[in-house]
């Protein structure tokens, strides 16, 4: 998969945003990175995968891509903030639980933070589309998903989200 149309267009909302917000001198890369791990969060809390406590199950698909992509967004920001880009060899298979890629990925993300390098960010990447992988989403479904909440959120913009 070309991940570059995903790269080209966060890019055009990253700088949507940030004019329209005023915060192009700013380095917005610990806000991006404290959003990507809410964003993770939430995704988790949809699953419900950690939540042995409960019988209730994971919120429907359609939720839970949505709050995928969420994550997706700041993953591809914060590529952009430091120059890179991810190239995908498409096998994302595993057979690790959603809870145990959701540990790896979060420690991924401390990484990629602590020494942000094209590796680690690569890495980080790779195991956000594992997780993926594990929640039922192929390229395909992500990348329609991500198109569909892009749009979404430059309507977010326009009325004053």
């Amino acid at each position: 998969m070309d991940w570059k149309k995903l790269f080209s267009m966060q890019k055009q909302l990253d700088s949507h945003i940030e004019e329209k917000h005023k915060l192009d001198k700013n380095d917005l890369f610990e806000s991006k990175y404290l959003a990507l791990l809410v964003e993770l969060g939430e995704l988790a809390n949809e699953t419900r995968c950690f939540k042995f406590w409960s019988q209730k199950g994971p919120s429907d698909q359609s939720i839970i891509l949505e709050e995928y992509v969420d994550g997706l967004h700041f993953i591809l920001s914060l590529g952009i903030n430091k120059g890179y880009e991810y190239k995908s060899d498409g096998d994302y298979s595993s057979s690790r639980s959603a809870t145990d890629q959701f540990n790896k990925l979060f420690s991924h993300c401390v990484l990629f933070h602590e020494n942000p390098t094209h590796s680690n960010y690569t890495a980080l990447f790779y195991n956000f589309l594992v997780l993926g992988d594990i929640l039922g989403f192929n390229e395909n479904s992500i990348v329609e998903a991500y198109e569909l909440k892009n749009e979404k959120n430059y309507v977010r913009q326009e009325q004053g989200y």
